[in-house]
Order: structure tokens, then C-alpha cells, then sequence
């Protein structure tokens, strides 16, 4: 197990270290004026030539590099000239926000999803089979703006009209401020982040324990009288989780790296939100910490994917 762990944790710092080098040159070395992209379009030739001196481009591209990383190690992710605050404070002041919708997002689309691929797959080719099939083909085609303006249209809008305001259509207000506030405001984002997902996990769910549900040794249980409720979540969705939680990794990692259709459809202040602030104003430091923030994400979802594997299947322990 720890060598599992040592392996995987040296990974994930190979690959950002690889994404470090990606971002350096994607945005030191490719620009003409590295120090007036930072500055932002309005800066003086002073702020420009302070910015010079500050982060070192006058020097050569390895001290830039080695200053670029250590920074990057110590928390440092710049300083943003257009919104004169630290890019730390920028997105700390941001990341609970889409913390909320991430989180809460997964919990409703994993309870969705699996839930509907173990009702589809112990009922093949039924009713309840072809329903779920057509909940996941028709959410997944889905664009998830299109679903978060219509969840404002009917359950924001139309309410409204009504006289029954119980979701609010934009804002988000902290959990430590109002909980029920917190939970008002994220609703209609969690279905809409939910249901599109959701649809992923349907499938996968069905299609692994389809696979499983057929093998020999399911039909040797049932042969012993073991439980269908036991053959059906001990055995089959088990094995289904593998692939469930490859790409509840995947999901997670990306979307706490900023869910920028939603957050801007349902007006959430979030990285998503910060990140297309950030392209708009050319506000380089800005989006250089959030793509190497979303890459960090990635990583560690990932990498908690792989612990996960060891605890549903005692193989991967052994390698």
C-alpha cells in the first residue's frame, strides 16, 4: 500500500511539473511584452518596468523558471495590477463558492446516476431498463446552459410570477452565514451540474454490472442461495465502482478547477466566473493561478481515486 502511494504521489508531481513548464512557456516566453501582458492593457510605462524588476524578466529564462516554481511552492501565484490584490486573495475569496457547487453537485449526481444504473441493470430490458437508458441519452445531449436557463425559467421565473419565491436566480450566500440560504442559492446549480452529469454514471454503473451479473461465479451464489440483495451491491456494484470512480475524479478535479458555464449561467461568483473576468481584463497572473490551481485539482482527485481502487479491489495493492 505505501508503495502504491509513493508511486502515485511521485506521478501526480511529474505531471505538475510537466504543467508548470506548459504555463512558463505558454505565458513567459510566448508573449512579446511578458511584463505589459501581466501589467494588464491600462498599465504605465512605470507599472510596466516595476513589474520588470519585481517578478525579474530582465533575467535570463532558467532564473525566471527556478523563481516562477519556487513561487508556485510557497503559495505565491502573483499579484493581479488590474484588480491590485494578491491572486491568492482572489481565489480564496472565490474557491468556497464552487467548493459548494462541486461537492454538493457530486453528491446529487452520484445518488442520481447509480441509483438509476442499479435499477436499469437488475432490470434488463425493461420498462425501468429503457427509461434510465433514455434519462442518460437525453441529459447527456444536453447542453448544461441550456438546462440551467430553463431550471431559471420554471422553477425561478415562472415562481416568481406566481408569488412563490423559494429559489433565488443569482447570488450565493456563505453556509457559515445562512445555511438555508447557502442550500436556496445552490440548489438549481446542483440540478443543473446534476442531472448532466448524472447521465455518465447511469451507464457506467449499468454497463459494469451487466458485465459482472453475467460472469459464472454470480450464477454459483445465486446456485447457493446467497441473496439477491447481496449479488446485486457486494458483488456487481462493487465491481462497477471502478469505473464510477475513475470518473468522479475526473469530474470533481475539473470542476473545482471552475464550473464556468454554470457559475455564469446562475450569476455564482466562483473561479469559473473569476476565470472569465480574468480572459476579458487580460488579467495574466490571474489566470495562470487558476489554470495551474484546476491542474492541482486534478491531480489530487485523481490521486484519491487511486487510494479509493485499493479499497475496492485488494489487487491494486499488490502492485
Amino acid at each position: 500500500m505505501i508503495r502504491l502511494v509513493l508511486k502515485r504521489l511521485l506521478s501526480g508531481i511529474v505531471v505538475l511539473w510537466i504543467v508548470s513548464i506548459a504555463v512558463f512557456a505558454l505565458f513567459f516566453i510566448a508573449p512579446r511584452n511578458v511584463a505589459r501582458e501581466i501589467a494588464g492593457r491600462q498599465a504605465t510605462p512605470l507599472t510596466v518596468e516595476l513589474v520588470t524588476r519585481r517578478l525579474g524578466l530582465n533575467r535570463p529564462i532558467i532564473d525566471q523558471y527556478g523563481s516562477f516554481v519556487w513561487n508556485l511552492l510557497h503559495g505565491n501565484l502573483g499579484y493581479s495590477y488590474y484588480n491590485s490584490e494578491p491572486v491568492t486573495s482572489l481565489i480564496a475569496s472565490r474557491i468556497g463558492v464552487t467548493a459548494s457547487l462541486a461537492l454538493g453537485g457530486a453528491v446529487l449526481w452520484l445518488v442520481i446516476g447509480v441509483s438509476a444504473g442499479v435499477l436499469a441493470a437488475t432490470h434488463p430490458r425493461s420498462f425501468i431498463d429503457k427509461g434510465a437508458t433514455f434519462f442518460a441519452v437525453f441529459f447527456y445531449s444536453m447542453p448544461t446552459f441550456l438546462l440551467g436557463l430553463i431550471l431559471l425559467y420554471l422553477l425561478f421565473f415562472r415562481l416568481h410570477l406566481a408569488g412563490i419565491p423559494i429559489f433565488p436566480g443569482s447570488g450565493y450566500v456563505s453556509i457559515f452565514t445562512s445555511p438555508l440560504g447557502w442550500a436556496q442559492h445552490l440548489i438549481l446549480p446542483w440540478i443543473a451540474v446534476a442531472l448532466t452529469t448524472a447521465a455518465t454514471y447511469t451507464r457506467l454503473t449499468r454497463a459494469g454490472m451487466l458485465e459482472v451479473l453475467g460472469e459464472d461465479y454470480i450464477r454459483t451464489a445465486r446456485a447457493k442461495g446467497v441473496s439477491e440483495r447481496r449479488i446485486t451491491y457486494r458483488h456487481a456494484l462493487r465491481a462497477a465502482l471502478t469505473s464510477v470512480v475513475t470518473q468522479l475524479g475526473i469530474d470533481v478535479g475539473v470542476l473545482l478547477g471552475g464550473a464556468v458555464v454554470t457559475e455564469n449561467v446562475f450569476g455564482l461568483p466562483g473561479l469559473g466566473q473569476l476565470a472569465v473576468q480574468s480572459v476579458t481584463d487580460q488579467d495574466l497572473p490571474v489566470i495562470i493561478g487558476i489554470v495551474m490551481l484546476g491542474a492541482t485539482f486534478v491531480v489530487v482527485a485523481n490521486f484519491a481515486v487511486d487510494l479509493f481502487y485499493a479499497v475496492l479491489d485488494p489487487r491494486v495493492r499488490a502492485h
